[in-house]
């Protein structure tokens, strides 16, 4: 049977959870969406038959569609996102990221994907060969969707990993 989501032929499938609405909610996908899905960083060329799967019949299957391309950083991503059409029940379970997934800044204020932080200390930069200073401004970060505590974002040209208790929200 195919994987409902990224439709590779002939693969088993697991049950997987998708948390934040109904309790009995799960999808049965391969094992690579549901370690890409659930605690990696998904590779986008996997998930290139989302532009199909976003339009299923089947609820929990779109919210895990919808929830993949939102952590998706690609044009081809972003444009499908723009184009799927969620119910209003089905658009509030996609946004119902249980709590624990929350990203916060070092004063417990929520971060989004695009906000800008600032550096609350200085931070050695590991392999970079540079620190960076208190004060900088970090644009359009982007969140680390298995790990509530990491950022990403561009210093002196750099894409680092941030951890969220060195920055705050500006």
């Amino acid at each position: 049977m195919n994987c409902p989501l990224c439709d590779t032929p002939d693969t088993p499938l697991v049950s997987t959870p998708v948390p934040g609405g109904p309790a009995d909610a799960s999808v049965d996908i391969c094992g690579i969406c549901a370690d890409q899905t659930q605690n990696n960083t998904p590779n986008p060329d996997h998930f290139r038959a989302l532009a199909s799967t976003m339009w299923s019949e089947d609820p929990a299957l779109q919210v895990l569609a919808a929830r993949t391309l939102k952590r998706l950083d690609t044009d081809w991503a972003r444009d499908l996102s723009d184009q799927l059409y969620l119910d209003d029940e089905t658009q509030v379970w996609a946004d119902n990221v249980p709590q624990d997934t929350a990203h916060k800044d070092s004063n417990g204020v929520p971060l989004s994907a695009g906000d800008t932080v600032v550096l609350i200390k200085d931070l050695p930069v590991k392999g970079a060969g540079f620190t960076a200073k208190r004060g900088t401004a970090v644009h359009k970060i982007s969140l680390v969707a298995d790990n509530p505590a990491h950022i990403e974002g561009r210093v002196e040209g750099q894409r680092i990993v941030i951890l969220t208790e060195f920055v705050k929200k500006r």
